[in-house]
């Protein structure tokens, strides 16, 4: 493997309130160009920009007593103690070679999430170290293989890494890290949401008239509530952003138009990415879900059989666009009903406005069923054209940290 080698925005969320005094090591840094304003959901509860709506998943769990990191050699054996460093191909001796890449990162994350870097709860250090770092390091070699791929040719098209997690799960807030980190070490980054493609308010409408009583296509969500041909256009012409002046807006869904039921935001409103683009970040809940055989899903819910036919068409749409991929991976999908709570109790505490633990209910049940039917498959299979060389799968438990599976 290669080795290695305070921003603000207006739209992002206010980190005060996690915010420690700053590490001596990093005081000041060259200023990063603008990120694509895709925010976090977990940590601080942040949330989305305001064209996100009021969704936002849960706060972690950290507790209140310090883990002090006193010395390079005890965060050595921190990190090989974690989870993913076997799983990314890591032996002691490469993360020994490649410390000063891992203080950096980790120093640039405690920046970023306003963390005091030499003074981090056990919890934090594990999200940093465990989590964060090693996550990164994986999708620095798989850019550095693409690239590679492409020999001596003068354009090189984005490495597109598709991020499926349920949720909930900490899959935003992992993303925003990710992108920081490529944007400081130099690799122009963008990101995008399956939530981006949904169908635009009048076609949600639609939707629902062409399948009365089906209460899994009655709001956005499930297979078929996207507009396909979109996603293949955006997609398309990301992997075309391979020269300097070229430009593109991304598109991005207000999930709090028509009291909640959502529509596109106005184009107006859509940041802009210049080439060349080196990395897109494509997160989504159901990304890398497969149709299965009809009898199986009847088994689930028979309201999934249109929503299977549906997912037909989702591999030409999203899934061939991916050449590499985060597969986070929980032991049961109750726990987002767990997660989503968390979150509306958070909203509720900081004065924002929040689902009631029954509305929480009824949202998350319309997810579940695909859950249930489409996650084993994920896990056991991988998404459909997989390169097993190409995908990290990433067991977390119910506080959302790595853990050790088979």
């Amino acid at each position: 493997m290669a080795t290695l080698s305070t921003l603000h925005h207006p739209c992002w969320p206010d980190f005060s309130l996690f915010r420690s005094q700053f590490s001596p090591i990093f005081r000041s840094d060259s200023p990063l160009p603008p990120i694509s304003r895709r925010q976090p959901q977990n940590l601080v509860a942040m949330r989305y920009s305001p064209l996100r709506g009021t969704e936002a998943a849960p706060r972690p769990a950290f507790p209140t007593s310090p883990a002090l990191v006193s010395a390079v050699d005890d965060l050595f054996d921190f990190i090989c103690s974690g989870p993913l460093v076997k799983r990314i191909g890591l032996t002691a001796e490469k993360v020994a070679e490649g410390i000063d890449e891992w203080l950096l990162y980790g120093g640039y994350l405690c920046r970023l999430f306003g963390l005091e870097e030499f003074r981090l709860t056990a919890p934090e250090r594990a999200r940093i170290y465990h989590f964060y770092v090693p996550v990164f390091i994986w999708c620095e070699e798989q850019v550095q293989r693409h690239v590679s791929a492409f020999g001596d040719a003068e354009e090189v098209s984005p490495l597109v890494i598709g991020v499926s997690a349920p949720q909930g799960s900490g899959k935003t807030t992992l993303v925003f890290a990710l992108e920081y980190l490529f944007r400081k070490t130099g690799r122009n980054a963008a990101t995008l949401s399956i939530d981006d493609f949904y169908l635009t308010a009048e076609e949600q409408a639609k939707l629902r008239s062409q399948n009365p009583g089906n209460t899994l296509l009655e709001f956005r969500g499930n297979a078929g509530s996207h507009d396909l041909k979109f996603s293949i256009d955006t997609l398309t012409s990301l992997k075309a952003l391979t020269k300097p002046g070229m430009k593109m807006k991304l598109p991005r869904y207000d999930k709090s138009a028509y009291a909640g039921r959502g529509d596109r935001a106005d184009s107006s409103t859509w940041p802009e990415i210049e080439g060349p683009l080196k990395v897109v970040l494509f997160e989504g809940w159901m990304l890398g879900f497969k149709p299965l055989p009809n009898d199986v899903v009847k088994d689930v819910d028979p309201q999934l059989e249109v929503v299977n036919r549906n997912l037909e068409a989702y591999y030409d749409a999203w899934d061939k666009f991916v050449d590499s991929w985060i597969v986070i991976k929980i032991k049961d999908p109750s726990c987002v009903y767990q997660w989503r709570l968390q979150a509306e109790v958070a909203m509720r505490e900081d004065g924002k406005p929040g689902m009631s633990d029954e509305e929480v209910i009824d949202f998350v049940s319309r997810y579940l069923p695909a859950y249930y039917t489409y996650l084993p498959a994920l896990y056991s299979e991988g998404p459909r054209g997989l390169n097993h060389d190409r995908v990290i799968v990433i067991d977390i438990d119910e506080d959302r940290n790595p853990i050790l599976e088979n």
